[in-house]
């Protein structure tokens, strides 16, 4: 029963559906529009093994970003880049990187296909209420949809999957994710030779780490890295290691019998089968960020009401002290709540997103500071750190709205100037050359797209395969560790982001991008403040084209 209902919630796919691929052209209020979009569907079925699952789940699906006045077939581009997404993500992230290394190509009379992946497990989506919201140009509708039992187009909302029904998850690990993008790609394009010389492999974030594997592994006797020419990593390394990520050394229990004891685990429930937190890191806050995103698309200097119209809940609940109060006291009594404050719906979005706002590191973008009225250090979920410190929580110092009677605005990424808040220390919170990400960017980028930014059923086993890579059953398809170095690499690094601090890469030229976060090397503008071109695309392209 479950799978039925899932079946119709990717667009365009049906139980019926009669062709092995389909492609059909993705609009949105990019202003980028010299570049085509396209969402392309494969079937390529799961294999018998990986037990009861939807129909839809056996499609792959990408992003297709080309010059619209360039090549129709793929083949006779000058270079295609093809883009592992990190944790929690999908192939919507890509988007602004993507338009702007595809048009800084054009431009010098070169064709650069960009083709974002998603990965399979994002086809348990449910992105109804998400497109009829947007077709409406009312976030209302989208709630309405997830929380209150409205129909569209004869569809109620299911719910969110329960591990009892993500069995199928328990397979769809580092083996099924690397087969999944070779088969893609002998796929869209048949030729070896094609492959061999116009295909980058690469990634953001987890991204590098899958690239990495990819290049090192054996496709029934073809190496992987046999189907790149060059491999790009953006704030990730090509690796084979979670540690040039995390800082961390991999799991405990990587040898035989502990791989054993995690598959044993994963295909009984008692591990879950995606990441999924109580609060903060599940399905729903996922599907909450494209709905704070659809908010500020349609309607950015609107006020915000989707803290109040969402029906209450733990997880909810729980989630908006955690990213909104100014200290323990503040997060214990809920007083004041998110709700008692003025905002507009891009304030919204930049308080759940933006690198003084939100305090994981991960998802962080600098897309610009609060506005309207005054704000003060945010203290939780620890006491605030003088920036230039390193770690999960970021190197910037956090803020918090602090006036229930103002009306908050967002001053957008290039409206910050010597008047922006300061800290306790007497520094402003941010500068002019910290932000490089337009909030509108940003919004479009989770909304407009049928394959979207977040991800809500991200894998486990996906990372514990990596982390116990040492295992036999891993091993066994390692076979080409000389690939991770047998082509040429760029490492595209977000100055403030998760691989920086550490140092440079081991291998491949580094490019570093001053004052970018996590997410900036993915949705940065076109032009900085300082009034640079955008240096993630530009390096992309020059490597691309070089």
């Amino acid at each position: 029963m479950a799978a039925t209902l899932l079946i119709s919630s990717v667009p365009g796919i049906t139980a019926a559906a009669a062709a092995d691929r389909t492609e059909a052209p993705v609009v949105t209020s990019s202003p980028v529009t010299t570049v085509a979009e396209s969402v392309v569907r494969v079937r390529v079925p799961l294999p018998d093994s990986a037990g009861p699952h939807p129909e839809a789940c056996d499609w792959l699906s990408y992003l297709r970003y080309r010059d619209a006045a360039g090549p129709a077939d793929a083949a006779r581009a000058d270079r295609i880049l093809i883009a592992q997404p990190g944790v929690l993500e999908g192939a919507g992230a890509f988007d602004n990187l993507a338009r702007h290394t595809v048009r800084n190509a054009a431009r010098q009379g070169r064709h650069i296909e960009f083709w974002a992946l998603d990965r399979r497990s994002n086809c348990l989506e449910d992105h109804t209420g998400l497109a009829a919201g947007l077709a409406a140009r009312d976030p209302h509708v989208a709630v309405g949809y997830y929380y209150r039992g409205a129909e569209v187009g004869g569809r109620r909302f299911a719910g969110y999957l329960g591990n009892d029904r993500l069995g199928w998850l328990a397979h769809l690990g580092l083996e099924q994710t690397l087969r999944d993008q070779y088969d893609l790609m002998v796929r869209e394009l048949p030729d070896p030779a094609v492959r061999a010389s116009k295909v980058l492999c690469g990634g953001h974030s987890l991204g590098g780490t899958l690239t990495g594997f990819f290049a090192s592994w054996d496709f029934d006797g073809t190496p992987g890295h046999t189907q790149c020419a060059g491999y790009f990593a953006l704030d990730s390394a090509i690796s084979t290691s979670l540690g040039s990520l995390s800082g961390l050394p991999d799991a405990i229990g990587a040898d035989d019998l502990g791989y054993a004891a995690t598959q044993a685990g994963l295909a009984s429930g008692l591990l879950p089968r995606a990441l999924n937190l109580p609060v903060l890191i599940n399905a729903e806050t996922m599907n909450l960020l494209g709905v704070a995103g659809l908010a500020a698309d349609v309607d950015p200097d609107g006020p915000s009401d989707l803290a109040s119209y969402l029906p209450s809940n733990a997880n909810l609940e729980t989630t908006y002290r955690l990213l909104f109060s100014r200290d323990a006291v503040t997060f214990a009594t809920g007083i004041p709540s998110i709700r008692d404050f003025a905002i507009t719906n891009a304030t919204a979005l930049g308080a759940l997103l933006d690198d003084n706002s939100q305090p994981l590191a991960f998802l962080q973008a600098s897309t610009g500071f609060f506005g309207g009225g005054p704000v003060a250090d945010k203290d939780f979920p620890l006491p605030h750190e003088p920036a230039g410190t390193t770690g999960a929580l970021g190197v910037d110092p956090l803020a918090v709205p602090v006036d229930p009677s103002a009306d908050y605005t967002w001053r957008d990424y290039d409206d910050i100037d010597a008047t922006v808040a300061r800290d306790r220390h007497g520094a402003p919170f941010t500068t002019p050359a910290k932000e490089v990400t337009a909030i509108a960017d940003l919004a479009r980028s989770l909304a407009e797209h049928p394959l979207d930014f977040t991800e809500q059923y991200f894998p486990s086993k996906l990372v514990t395969d990596i982390s116990q890579a040492g295992a036999a059953e891993i091993r066994a398809h390692v076979r080409h560790p000389e690939g991770i170095t047998a082509h040429p690499t760029i490492n595209l690094l977000a100055g403030d982001g998760l691989i920086a601090p550490r140092g440079e890469p081991a291998t491949g030229e580094t490019v570093l991008a001053p004052g970018y976060q996590h997410l900036d090397v993915l949705t940065a503008a076109a032009r900085r403040n300082t009034g640079e071109a955008e240096p993630v695309a530009a390096n992309l392209t020059r490597f691309a084209l070089g």
